[in-house]
């Protein structure tokens, strides 16, 4: 055999061999290649900004409902609530174009809102009417809630341990966009993350704004943002006749209530129980 015919020879079998390991190979260790990273969220990265300025993708739970706006008899928009996790929606009338809910629908939104474990609590009229106000402006036919009620832990100070906070979204419309227009209304906490893409409103004595990175499962990393607005709006609301939000208390009695707030409670007009006469 001359060498050009054998050099072909080799070159065909180390063809053939390579052909035959790379059948033979086991389909777990095939190569893959990664997937490019989804943008980052974390401070100071473009896709940071981006969000916070309001220049957010709306897709999946932030894309547009092709629903129309529910509207009640007098065709005022009703809150439409649907939470993201059970999948289960709410329509329940205003009262007033400023919200305000009827006990037996406060009852069905607090059922709505209930814990993962299926507590209920009862909800703070005043944080559906605060989510009331955000649906009505920005004209959306559902709000979508991340999170209702939560058990509260111990020591925990949460908001959603009170029925007075929700964790969630407005379709079509960019997260800071919705905490832009919350942190007006005055006696409000309103909480951005970028991480898992949701804004926190609440309701509360003095207003409290915060922007925090953490994903889930994580330890919360909070840094209080725009101090000087939530005096402003506190006080703006005060000018507008609003009333601040009371501390929460639990008390057992309403003359406990009354003194958890700081108030005098009334005289007891219950008489005295008569002793037995003796016999």
């Amino acid at each position: 055999m001359r060498p050009t015919q054998a050099a072909r020879v080799l070159a065909c079998a180390v063809a053939v061999g390579s052909a035959a390991s790379a059948i033979a190979e086991p389909p777990h260790r095939a190569k893959r290649m990664p997937s490019p990273p989804a943008p980052s969220t974390r401070p100071g990265t473009p896709a940071a900004a981006s969000y916070m300025s309001g220049k957010q993708a709306l897709v999946g739970l932030h894309a547009a409902s092709e629903k129309a706006v529910v509207r009640d008899a007098t065709g005022r928009p009703m809150l439409s609530l649907m939470t993201v996790n059970r999948r289960e929606s709410l329509d329940i009338a205003a009262l007033s174009d400023e919200g305000g809910f009827s006990s037996i629908d406060l009852d069905r939104a607090a059922h709505l809102l209930r814990a993962a474990s299926g507590d209920e609590h009862p909800v703070d009229p005043r944080t559906l009417a605060m989510v009331y106000r955000v649906e009505a402006h920005f004209g959306v036919p559902e709000v979508r809630v991340i999170s209702g009620y939560r058990n509260p832990k111990p020591g925990s100070r949460s908001n959603h341990g009170k029925g007075r906070a929700m964790d969630l979204i407005v379709p079509g419309v960019a997260d800071e966009d919705v905490a832009r227009f919350a942190r007006e209304m005055g006696f409000v906490g309103v909480g951005v993350y970028p991480t898992s893409q949701f804004v926190h409103l609440d309701v509360r004595p003095r207003s409290y704004f915060w922007v925090d990175y953490s994903g889930p499962h994580m330890r919360n990393r909070e840094s209080g943002i725009l101090g000087d607005l939530a005096r402003k709006s506190d006080a703006e609301a005060l000018a507008r006749g609003q009333s601040p939000v009371e501390p929460f208390a639990i008390a057992r009695d309403v003359e406990g209530a009354l003194r958890a707030r700081g108030l005098v409670a009334p005289p007891s007009a219950v008489p005295e129980e008569d002793e037995d006469d003796e016999n």
